[in-house]
């Protein structure tokens, strides 16, 4: 697919999209510049490498677009913001462009994934956004990275209780987790949040609404209370195997 700002199909989709959405203060010709640009550069490299199975433009505005813009009213201005598991730069990227008052990392354990964020923010001139690779549960006992970033984000990774453990030891105590899920299952319920020193989950259900279709959306944040600690998070194994 070939796209660029002149041809006003993309811009006019992600117009509508995000007005529908309650997006509208991210509809600035800048923005939806960097957006097109980004979203042509993504389809050029995906046709060589797999970073994501939707490809039609619509579905691009309403499921990657929208969908990773739809945090950014959580997110604190100016705030340090972790990406983890960030893979094909959502919701990294979208943040990046749209959100310049804040400074993005995108962790992934895969290196190409993360040299394609990093290639994608160099291409787009996003000075804001870096990346990060390695694996979350030993990061997160790095001092350099504990503790020391003001949100942590994470866009449908792994199941909840997995996921906090993954997330909340990188986030500096008064800031907070943002999760973001299609849905949430029973085995999901969890405890984990206050046992790594923040409250419970408060919930922020929507429908992400497209032109054809309507899809459920789940945010859920917790607010770092107190240090996490010590012991967590544990080894992968242990953390799949025994969740909090």
């Amino acid at each position: 697919m070939k796209m660029n700002i002149q041809n006003n199909e993309f811009v006019d989709l992600c117009e509508k999209c995000f007005a529908d959405n309650g997006l509208g203060d991210f509809c600035q010709p800048e923005t939806l510049d960097l957006l097109c640009k980004m979203t042509e550069n993504m389809l050029r490299v995906n046709a060589i490498t797999n970073l994501t199975a939707i490809t039609e433009p619509r579905e691009i505005v309403l499921k990657h677009l929208a969908d990773s813009l739809s945090a950014a009213r959580y997110i604190p201005k100016g705030a340090s913001v972790l990406d983890v598991g960030c893979g094909g730069g959502f919701p990294s990227l979208p943040l990046a462009i749209a959100r310049p008052d804040l400074t993005v990392t995108g962790l992934d354990s895969t290196a190409k994934k993360t040299r394609y964020v990093a290639e994608s923010a160099a291409l787009l001139g996003l000075d804001n956004l870096k990346t990060l690779t390695g694996r979350a549960e030993e990061l997160a006992h790095d001092p350099q990275y504990r503790e020391s970033f003001d949100v942590c984000i994470a866009r449908a990774v792994a199941s909840l209780p997995i996921l906090t453990e993954l997330c909340l030891p990188f986030v500096k105590k008064g800031g907070k987790m943002v999760a973001m899920k299609a849905r949430l299952d029973e085995s999901e319920q969890t405890k984990a949040p206050q046992m790594l020193g923040a409250t419970a989950f408060e919930r922020h259900e929507f429908e992400l609404v497209g032109e054809k279709e309507s899809e459920a959306r789940l945010i859920l944040i917790a607010d770092k209370q107190k240090p996490t600690p010590i012991l967590y998070p544990r080894a992968y194994a242990q953390i799949k195997k025994k969740p909090l």
